[in-house]
């Protein structure tokens, strides 16, 4: 099987996956928001954020490093997991250790406490599925991975019904991500044990310090990452009411379901990048520049048309109690907009050894990050927190970007500045139509914006025949 066709299976895969996971994750944000109301959903959130942000520490970037290194040599497999089983668990328990500390030194009520304290335990189950899913894409069989987030987002869903048929409160909510956890750790147990082999436990201190040399630096770029994605939310709960936490969680959540679609692409390309950086740089090119491409073509739209729709969206979605949310949501949208952006060029850093650049520009921007948040949430609140994250991730793509040119992988003028100026144009015609018909039903009002806009953007030439052999050769 050909890369195109290899990445396309992976990459429909993956994303029938993720939007499987999208649909779930969706309806469970939805009940669960509405259920719980915007003060526990704020306690919630910020339980998961401290999971989520502190749950980078446990893999250092061990799994990427991983994926890299067993796509070149699949020889490596047994070596590399024999080892980062007993490495991952023992950053784990430590992690786990530092949010309890963490939240303790907090300001927070006991019951807000104790979630934070119940949804940490989901770091340590999520150290097995990790490891596999790391494996299983270097082998680029993404199916496997795939069910995990099927399996998840089933359990959250069923499991969120279930809470809410029982009366049950937010403690019992975190506990529901750990029990999901479990399931899939059992599951990826088997299908690893069947389809590769049954784990051996290696203590192979040398190669430890080998691995964390590596894996540090991309580890650090993840943890960077976290940190400026749900810092806003930690310092909205310390300095605000758990409320206003609620109303800009729900904005928030809203717009990181959509990184399912670069997540997905990321996953089936990134062996492919590592493989071209050696064999093929010519198919690179081709391979990152079309990457961000399309990721323009997804992106610039979903901001404009969130932007004039998000009343409507979040009255939809979460009803009138979440109305707050909708000026957060038009600013946050945004970030969306440049984080698909900038994704070929991540993935391009981290496949050619480059990931110091991305660690470089992430550490500042978490400092960047800080420093707008404590500027903004005291005069603006959760505006003000919206405003300081859509600033840092301009700043960080737009060096990534200017990076590019600096080691040879520049976009080049055609797929740059031509697509975005034809983006933007098909995208501003589109909007056009949403605000004259915006009293149409909205559903309706979406599909009508997307046809005209891909419409718009085939006939003057925003998809060229390169993209056209490439969707006919994935098609095939």
């Amino acid at each position: 099987m050909n890369s195109a066709r290899v990445i396309a299976k992976n990459t429909v895969t993956y994303l029938l996956a993720n939007l499987l996971y999208f649909v779930f994750t969706f309806f469970t944000v939805i009940y669960t928001a509405r259920y719980l109301g915007a003060s526990l959903y704020g306690t919630l959130s910020i339980a998961l954020a401290f999971a989520a942000t502190f749950g980078v520490i446990s893999d250092l970037g061990i799994s990427t490093l991983t994926t890299r290194e067993v796509a070149k040599d699949k020889l490596l497999t047994d070596k590399f997991v024999g080892n980062i089983i007993v490495l991952r668990l023992i950053l784990a328990f430590i992690t786990v250790g530092i949010i309890f500390i963490i939240a303790n030194l907090g300001n927070y009520s006991q019951e807000t406490t104790v979630t934070i304290y119940i949804a940490s335990l989901s770091i340590i189950v999520a150290v097995f599925p990790g490891i596999f899913s790391s494996i299983f894409q270097a082998y680029e069989k993404m199916e496997y991975p795939s069910v995990n987030m099927i399996l998840t987002g089933i359990i959250l869903f069923s499991g969120t019904l279930f809470l809410i048929s029982k009366g049950f409160g937010v403690v019992e909510f975190a506990l529901l991500n750990v029990a999901a956890g479990i399931v899939v750790l059992a599951y990826c147990l088997i299908v690893y044990s069947w389809k590769v082999a049954l784990p051996h436990i290696e203590f192979d201190i040398n190669f430890w310090k080998k691995i964390l040399n590596v894996s540090l630096p991309i580890g650090m770029i993840s943890l960077s990452g976290m940190l400026y994605t749900y810092l806003d939310s930690i310092i909205l709960s310390l300095l605000q009411p758990m409320e206003v936490v609620g109303w800009y969680s729900a904005a928030y959540r809203l717009m990181l379901v959509l990184l399912f679609i670069p997540t997905a692409v990321n996953v089936a390309v990134f062996p492919v990048m590592s493989k071209y950086f050696l064999s093929a740089p010519d198919a690179l090119k081709l391979l990152y520049e079309r990457y961000f491409k399309f990721m323009i073509i997804i992106a610039i739209p979903i901001g404009f048309g969130t932007v004039l729709l998000a009343d409507k969206i979040i009255l939809l979605i979460f009803g009138p109690a979440y109305t707050n949310s909708t000026t957060a949501l038009q600013i946050l949208i945004w970030t969306i907009v440049f984080t698909f952006a900038g994704a070929s060029f991540v993935q391009l850093y981290i496949a050619t050894n480059r990931q110091l650049i991305i660690t470089k520009i992430s550490l500042i921007c978490v400092v960047i990050n800080l420093i707008l948040n404590l500027m903004l949430i005291p005069k603006f609140s959760y505006i003000g927190a919206s405003i300081a994250t859509v600033i840092t991730e301009i700043i960080l793509v737009s060096y990534l970007i200017r990076a590019g040119y600096k080691f040879g992988y520049g976009i080049s003028r055609d797929i740059g500045l031509n697509i975005v100026f034809k983006v933007i144009l098909c995208s501003i015609i589109m909007s056009i139509f949403i605000w004259y018909f915006q009293n149409l039903n909205l559903l309706i009002l979406i599909v009508s914006a997307l046809i005209i806009y891909i419409g718009t953007l085939y006939l003057i030439g925003g998809i060229d025949k390169v993209d056209l052999k490439i969707i006919n050769k994935i098609i095939k």
